[in-house]
């Protein structure tokens, strides 16, 4: 019986290079890799021995036949992923003769340990910290602002996601190696600059991430009411920087602009009965607010249709065992609905009907609205959020409108900065020799955890380059 990779794949492909047959893909260095919404498990060359299973950070490989109900569909998305290729040429083990050891990034022996600052305690700072530990004798000390070590896992992931999570675990292991030290609770220009950060250290790694939401860009967006989801994500994980009076949760309907996977994760938590959210890693304070919430409604609004949607197929799939609509207002949405494939057939089977906006929601239930071809053309209101109209000359009667539609990079005094990208230019992760990036301040926010491992690689390939090369103040 084969296995399946299901919805809480973090792709950092931790599976492919225990696989003794090669049948999960796409692997590094593929053309497909980084770019579907997860890995794939081939049933016609898995011999079952269990190894992905033993070797996933997120517990998100499991035999099929053992499948519970709401992943059962986990089966078909994998086997489907091969249909019409090739199976893999030798479906037999692919065991090698033992050789002698080659550690291919390790720097030549008569170099000293590098003395190596990675800031940032995410995944992409992580990454990189695990190549340096693991393949070079360098020393690392780990920054990060906040005094809690995490960075997008502990504060960005959410938190009914608690097998996503769980690869801080994998990350936190390295906390306590005998070569990393740990400066929690400082901050890159405003404790110290990029300048003495750089003279303490042979090489410095910036992880910082790209924490700043995009604008709409929309007239009300500043209305009070009007939130970015990179707040509300942070309220509801216990951010620091986030009051826990941050968001109000006392109407009925809430819009939520964007239909990417965050949108997603904030229309699930909203609209979770607050008893399954107990015993998970949801800040008290955010608990205690949804216990009393008056949120019946969240509204999705997408600027395009069904078929080319920002979430991926797995999160759709997870949100489908709520109680989920779609808004029957544009007859090529239900066409391509009842037409489509890929993200558009996914929502096959799922109700739509015209939803009466100027009225509050329905009693007796909560619920999700998806409402595709609705680009919002603006925030109403005076002194607070009362709802948003669509460029179609649409409103939709709301107290609270959430902008999902991004993130990007804030600056770095002293490091260059792309304002269009929102990201630090870079070659290869190079910004200077001895100043390097990865994670979402290097290639913008895009990829999940697991793609921050061959990020990291990139970065750190050419930090060792350098160091080689004599180009460090080695």
């Amino acid at each position: 019986m084969a296995y399946a990779i299901t919805q809480t794949c973090c792709a950092d492909a931790s599976c492919v290079s225990v696989c003794p047959v090669n049948c999960i893909h796409p692997a590094p260095g593929e053309p497909d890799f980084g770019s579907t919404d997860m890995l794939y498990v081939d049933p016609r060359a898995c011999i079952d021995c269990g190894a992905c299973a033993d070797a996933c950070p997120v517990d998100a490989i499991f035999p099929v036949d053992a499948l519970t109900a709401s992943l059962a569909g986990y089966s078909e998305i994998n086997a489907s992923y091969y249909a019409g290729r090739e199976p893999a040429p030798d479906p037999s083990p692919n065991f090698h003769p033992w050789g002698p050891p080659v550690f291919t990034r390790t720097i030549p022996s008569d170099f000293a340990p590098l003395d190596v600052a990675v800031v940032g305690t995410g995944p992409a700072g992580m990454y990189a910290v695990e190549d340096l530990l693991l393949h070079t004798n360098s020393r690392v000390t780990l920054i990060d602002r906040l005094p809690v070590a995490g960075g997008l896992v502990r504060y960005g992931v959410a938190p009914d996601h608690a097998s996503t999570k769980k690869i801080g675990e994998t990350f936190a292991r390295f906390h306590s190696h005998p070569r990393l030290r740990m400066r929690l609770g400082v901050e890159v220009g405003s404790d110290f600059t990029v300048e003495q950060l750089a003279a303490r250290h042979d090489a410095v790694i910036y992880a910082v991430g790209a924490s700043s939401a995009r604008p709409l860009g929309i007239p009300g967006e500043e209305l009070p009411g009007s939130v970015a989801a990179t707040a509300l994500v942070a309220w509801y994980n216990g951010h620091p920087d986030v009051a826990a009076d941050t968001i109000d949760l006392s109407a009925e309907r809430v819009v939520v602009v964007g239909t990417g996977n965050v949108a997603l994760d904030v229309a699930r938590i909203l609209t979770a009965d607050p008893a399954t959210l107990r015993g998970t890693s949801i800040a008290p304070e955010a608990l205690a607010r949804l216990e009393s919430s008056k949120v019946r409604e969240v509204v999705l609004l997408a600027r395009r249709g069904p078929e080319t949607a920002a979430y991926t197929g797995p999160e759709l799939l997870a949100l489908r065992e709520r109680d989920l609509v779609v808004d029957a207002h544009d007859a090529e949405v239900l066409a391509a609905i009842a037409e489509g494939t890929g993200k558009a057939g996914l929502l096959r089977g799922v109700p739509t009907e015209p939803v009466g906006w100027s009225a509050p929601p329905p009693d007796g239930r909560r619920r999700i609205v998806l409402r595709f071809h609705s680009a919002p053309a603006a925030i109403l209101g005076d002194t607070q959020v009362r709802g948003v109209r669509t460029a179609s000359g649409d409103e939709i009667t709301a107290g609270q409108v959430v902008s999902a539609v991004g993130q990007r990079g804030t600056p770095l005094p002293g490091l260059p900065f792309d304002e269009d990208s929102g990201t630090i230019p870079h070659t290869g992760g190079r910004v200077r020799p001895g100043t390097y990036v990865v994670g979402w301040i290097k290639r913008g926010p895009s990829g999940g955890i697991g793609a921050n491992r061959t990020c990291a690689r990139e970065t750190v390939s050419s930090l060792l380059e350098d160091a080689i090369a004599g180009r460090l103040n080695h």
